[in-house]
């Protein structure tokens, strides 16, 4: 991720490459432990395991925020107000699957620059 005005992702300078040296690696979930494959294990258990390894802040990798409950319509709605490109919703017993899962939902913000960008190449 490269982090732009107001620690907000900024795609664009990400794929430009001009900006390399200020990417930055945030982890979301966690597939192996250990030489041991976890991806059985619910999305909670694997998140639990990641923010235990990541605590020691491990060669710069960090861990992606993530927040639990009924808060899904408020927490988009609040990304589209910051101009961010939309959210990923998953269940937490979810266990992981290769693929668009039926249990993980992507919600765009229709008024984001990539979305327009996908919509003009379709076009």
């Amino acid at each position: 991720m490269l982090l732009g005005v107001y620690g907000r992702s900024d795609f664009n300078g990400l794929h430009s490459r001009q900006h390399d040296e200020e990417v930055q690696f945030y982890a979301f979930d966690m597939l192996v432990s250990d030489g041991e494959d976890i991806r059985n294990l619910p999305l909670t258990m694997r998140k639990s395991n990641l923010a235990r390894l990541l605590a020691r802040r491990v060669g710069g990798i960090f861990l992606s925020e993530f927040e639990q409950g009924e808060i899904g319509p408020d927490l988009f709605r609040h990304a589209c107000l910051m101009g961010l490109e939309g959210l990923v919703s998953k269940r937490a017993d979810s266990r992981y699957r290769g693929g668009r899962p039926p249990d993980w939902i992507k919600v765009k913000n229709r008024q984001h620059p990539a979305l327009q960008r996908v919509m003009e190449a379709m076009s």
